[in-house]
């Protein structure tokens, strides 16, 4: 499997700052933020599959404008996984034509750009001989993360969540993980906030990197712009083993 970082962001601004969205091979999208935004037509008519980690908008919102520049040039519709609840959010406040068309309904309700398919912790899709797997997030709305397998080797993508005893129980019997991308998106000054928020600064990193037991690498995603250089620097000082590294956009996993 091949991973490329379209956007690890927590907002805009500035050159590289796109939101979350992860390319899998040609054909599956991990999130679809802002970064989503950068594909040529070619690569975006390509995809066929996207996985929602949650409902808020710097992980959903270019779903909307992709079906909009490519549904017409498909063969079939676009299926998004995500959780039921997920699912009902996105058909109530956004795919509810007062914010965007419902492309379930697009062209025809028998032929539509968009289909979704209604996932749950635990469960295991296999497309091509992929494994991707739902993992446990907690967040202020409904959440998960990936766990994706090519059968030689795993990458593991949290989501937004806070403290998630839950998923280390999951993440530490994968025998043949290799990556762990996990958020980051309040530097520690910010704590409380980050507390309220569900979400982890990096003293909460530290307290959740002490969970893992596997060997893996490990990279930060989700900073605020305005606060990369001073996150990091704190997530530097934990002096944590292995030393958690940047991501960064246009960054590639081969696994």
């Amino acid at each position: 499997m091949r991973l490329r970082v379209l956007g690890c962001s927590g907002s805009i601004g500035g050159h590289h700052n796109r939101t979350t969205s992860f390319l899998v091979d040609q054909d599956i999208l991990i999130d679809a933020g802002t970064g989503v935004g950068d594909l040529s037509l070619a690569e975006l008519t390509l995809i066929d599959h996207i996985f929602v980690t949650h409902s808020h908008l710097d992980h959903v919102d270019s779903i909307a404008f992709f079906l909009d520049s490519v549904g017409a040039l498909r063969p079939k519709p676009v299926t998004v996984y995500a959780q039921g609840a997920t699912i009902e959010i996105l058909r109530k406040n956004l795919f509810n034509w007062d914010i965007w068309p419902d492309f379930t309904q697009i062209p025809t309700p028998e032929q539509p750009w968009l289909r979704y398919e209604e996932i749950e912790v635990g469960k295991v899709i296999t497309l091509n001989g992929r494994k991707i797997t739902v993992l446990p997030a907690i967040h202020t709305v409904p959440a998960v993360g990936y766990q994706l397998d090519s059968g030689k080797a795993s990458l593991v993508f949290t989501g937004d969540t806070g403290p998630n005893d839950a998923l280390w129980g999951v993440v530490n019997r994968i025998e043949n993980l290799k990556y762990l991308i996990i958020e980051t998106a309040f530097s520690d000054k910010d704590r409380k906030l980050a507390e309220l928020a569900l979400h982890l600064c990096p003293s909460m990193l530290g307290e959740e990197l002490a969970k893992l037991q596997r060997p893996a690498e490990v990279y930060i995603t989700h900073l605020k712009p305005s606060e990369i250089e001073l996150t990091m620097l704190e997530i530097e000082e934990l002096s944590a083993s292995p030393q958690p590294r940047l991501l960064q956009n246009n960054h590639v996993f081969e696994f």
